[in-house]
């Protein structure tokens, strides 16, 4: 086993990012920190305890490395390639648009539906 790895590559076997080729481009721009540096090199290499940080989603993501993977494996053995120390994702969720009438109650007719509409708008504003 290798002790370094390419960091778009180990980002695809951890399962942060579905393609190589999406790891690498969001490497590319620039998204990607090690060990606190900004980097735009796809093939920086990384190895056991560098921290990694990157946004997924509208969640920014602080990786510790623990090992390098071999291949690209299931779920569960991708989630022993890392530590994650980001502070636990708030579980709550904005209820400004979500019309409360609905919840667990199927589709909303075409009137609800266009209340629902106006109280987004409104809330753009």
């Amino acid at each position: 086993m290798a002790d370094k790895l390419r960091l778009d590559k180990w980002l695809w076997h951890a399962r942060f990012f579905k393609t190589r080729s999406l790891a690498a481009s969001r490497v590319a721009a620039g998204d990607v920190r090690v060990n606190g540096i900004r980097t735009e090199k796809r093939s920086q290499m990384v190895g056991a305890d560098d921290v990694l940080t990157f946004a997924q989603g509208d969640h920014i993501r602080v990786i510790r490395v623990d090992a390098i993977g071999t291949r690209r494996g299931p779920a569960t053995e991708a989630q022993t390639l890392y530590e994650d120390l980001s502070p636990p994702q708030s579980k709550k969720q904005d209820t400004t648009d979500r019309n409360p009438a609905f919840e667990g109650k199927g589709r909303p007719t075409k009137r609800d539906r266009r209340i629902l509409d106006l109280s987004r708008d409104r809330s753009l504003e």
